[in-house]
């Protein structure tokens, strides 16, 4: 098989990297290469990357002689991979969480993701910009921005469309092939809202399925690491190669006997037509026009596979206003455990201290203030405070939410609309989340954070805790039905 490696490489998906692998028709070292190029050739235009692994193309060559010498480990033996900048990984790389006051920090030890990656035989390509600190710096910083980075652009429109959510560097990289694919985090969207906006499928497991074990936190009750990819095979593909019980969160016992090594069978586009999905209505009135005719659109797809739609559907909790204090309360307790944990020569080592060095920084780290952070540390919260605010806040939506409402109905799963309104029934309750492409609206509005509605916009299918085979079974079928994934125009 001849191939034109920069033509191929445009929308290859991993199974197909893998048999050209396998037949020797590429070579890791050649895919490293061809991705190194494209990221110095467009990255310029887009901002996604901060910085390149130096070891990638060594490490792909190793992964080459290996593969000749005893074999492949399996589907992402040799596949670039690129990672969010709060993965820690114990190699050349910083991780930074964006920040310049981490921007010389390296990691003692690799990540769980990072580690899990490695033994697949995956090749860490390079660190994603990413919003700083997670989205929990600033109220007015704006997605994809962080002061070691600079801004992100979606690579649909850079400068013109809304980038969304934290793991913006991993989605806007995936979205222009600047890698196989990413892992990104969700505490509330940060995985599902950039996929969405940038054609790309995104899973947000539930939390306790992956380790955020050496992941920079925000909160312990919803963070959680998952794949940004092209498509829902890819996907799935990597979620097993995440999943895991681990000492170091004790999140994943619950894991035990609900998880896969392997997703891909459930990659089974038949299923719709025995599946009964819920449409929220409430999550949909505040789209503009262009956004509410894709919903409509993805509703009449699932509807011609022979899917069941109950429309509408009502939670209790919708109306529910949210409060931040448990996720403040578990920031600050986490970050300043990260950040004592790391090595002497690193300037922070604490909420307080990184709020003072962002002070004395202010023309490099404040362009956007940092009251989040001043708000976290502040917190008065004690930790009996803490865990009756935490029974409070979880109490009506386990009660009354996402399990009571696909019970009542009998249904499968929830449709929601990819913008973040959504998704926050589920990042209290930690339960799964996937997104898939489902159209470009042509037109759009400026939005109340004077972000433009217009480009690509994603479905996102909810469910309840560990129902990720059922999840890919969804949105594999909506994908093979709609078909709705293109690239960007970057030449």
């Amino acid at each position: 098989m001849n191939i034109n490696l920069q033509e191929w490489i445009v929308e290859a998906d991993i199974t197909s990297m893998q048999t050209a692998m396998e037949a020797g028709t590429i070579t890791s070292e050649e895919l490293v290469q061809q991705y190194l190029d494209r990221i110095h050739k467009y990255d310029t235009r887009i901002n996604s990357i901060l910085e390149i692994n130096p070891d990638a193309l060594q490490i792909a060559g190793a992964l080459d002689m290996e593969r000749r010498v005893k074999g492949s480990r399996g589907i992402l033996h040799g596949i670039p991979i690129l990672l969010k900048d709060n993965i820690d990984t114990q190699d050349r790389m910083h991780t930074s969480a964006g920040s310049i006051a981490l921007a010389d920090s390296f990691a003692a030890i690799d990540s769980f993701v990072a580690s899990n990656l490695r033994a697949a035989g995956a090749v860490i390509l390079g660190k994603a910009n990413m919003t700083e600190w997670s989205n929990f710096m600033s109220s007015t910083m704006p997605a994809g921005y962080s002061s070691r980075g600079g801004l992100v652009l979606n690579p649909y429109g850079a400068g013109e469309l809304f980038i969304s959510g934290s793991s913006s560097g991993p989605a806007a990289a995936i979205a222009a092939n600047l890698g196989a694919a990413a892992i990104g985090t969700e505490t509330a969207g940060s995985i599902v809202g950039p996929a969405s906006q940038n054609f790309l499928v995104g899973i947000k497991p539930t939390v306790g399925l992956v380790s955020r074990a050496g992941i920079i936190p925000i909160s312990s009750s919803q963070d959680t690491p998952g794949p940004l990819a092209r498509t829902v095979s890819d996907a799935a593909i990597i979620l097993g190669a995440l999943i895991g019980v681990d000492d170091k969160d004790k999140a994943t016992l619950a894991s035990e006997n609900k998880s896969f090594q392997d997703y891909t069978p459930f990659l089974d586009a038949s299923f719709l037509r025995h599946a009964r999905i819920g449409i929220p209505r409430h999550y949909y009135k505040h789209l503009d026009e262009g956004r509410l005719s894709i919903m409509e659109a993805a509703i009449a797809t699932l509807k011609n596979e022979g899917t069941t739609i109950i429309d509408p559907i009502t939670l209790h909790v919708e109306q529910q206003s949210w409060n931040n204090e448990v996720i403040t309360y578990e920031f600050k307790r986490d970050l300043n455990h990260y950040l004592s944990q790391l090595a002497a020569s690193v300037p922070i080592h604490s909420l307080k201290e990184l709020i003072d060095y962002n002070e004395l920084n202010a023309d490099a780290a404040l362009k956007y203030g940092q009251d989040t952070l001043i708000r976290s540390e502040e917190t008065q919260l004690d930790e009996q405070a803490y865990l009756q605010k935490k029974r409070e806040y979880m109490e009506l939506p386990l009660k009354h939410g996402i399990d009571y409402v696909l019970d009542k109905y009998e249904l499968d799963a929830l449709m929601l609309p990819g913008d973040v309104d959504g998704m926050y029934i589920a990042a209290r309750l930690g339960y799964p989340l996937i997104s898939v492409p489902a159209g470009y609206s042509p037109q759009g509005v400026i939005d109340s954070d004077g972000d433009s509605t217009k480009g690509p916009f994603g479905v996102v299918f909810s469910g309840r805790a560990f129902s990720e085979p059922m999840l890919i079974k969804i949105a594999y079928g909506f994908e093979q039905a709609a078909h709705h994934r293109y690239p960007p125009q970057l030449d």
